[in-house]
């Protein structure tokens, strides 16, 4: 079972408790954009064998983000997100995707009718690096792309997260967020700390 259906199925595990919140508290989903920032660990790769050194890459640029969540009571809940790079970035000749992805206790300390909603994560989950070949070019074929995947790298996270809703209706939100992510043994860059930054829009279904 690939990494990618693992963590769609960990975001989608919230859904699994709606009857429990429709009788006594609420349910979230939301969609947003974010950034996700590491350094460069400087080191230099070969990474065909060829005499051909080329420098590691900094993980950044924008990801999708996808999430939904389950109040069991008006203050406490659990949830889960998936933060994906829609499209693929060079590191060191080849190709890569990172994936990351969490199920959180949410803690949100204002409860009723409030248009400003504060709200605390943490959690456990994994984080999955998955390389791909590049295109690849020669005198007979032409230059032909490539999808083809290679391996994963696959990490355990620990994830923490602050954000704020606004509500601009009585059940739609906008919440401008920060995420800690803290990925084991994360050699592939210069840091184990991997901080997320952005916004996600979405629908509460049911009282808050």
């Amino acid at each position: 079972m690939s990494i990618l259906f693992r963590a769609v199925s960990l975001a989608a595990l919230p859904l699994l408790f709606v009857t429990m919140a429709a009788a006594q508290g609420s349910f979230d989903a939301y969609v947003g954009a974010t950034a996700i920032t590491n350094s460069s660990n400087g080191q230099m790769i070969d990474a065909f064998g060829t005499g051909d050194f080329i420098g590691t890459p900094k993980l950044n640029g924008a990801a999708l983000k996808l999430g939904a969540s389950v109040f069991v009571t008006p203050q406490f809940g659990i949830g889960g997100a998936l933060s994906i790079r829609p499209g693929k970035s060079d590191y060191s000749g080849l190709l890569y995707r990172p994936i990351f992805y969490d199920i959180n206790g949410i803690w949100k300390p204002a409860v009723g009718q409030n248009r400003v909603v504060p709200e605390l994560q943490a959690g456990l989950g994994g984080t999955s690096l998955r390389f791909y070949l590049p295109a690849s070019c020669d005198v007979i074929l032409g230059c032909v792309s490539s999808n083809t995947y290679l391996a994963s790298s696959n990490h355990l996270q620990v994830h923490f997260g602050v954000g704020v809703r606004f509500y601009v209706t009585n059940s739609i939100f906008v919440r401008p967020e920060f995420d800690a992510h803290w990925v084991r043994n994360f050699f592939q860059f210069g840091s184990n700390f991997v901080p997320e930054y952005g916004a996600v829009i979405g629908y509460t279904f049911g009282g808050r």
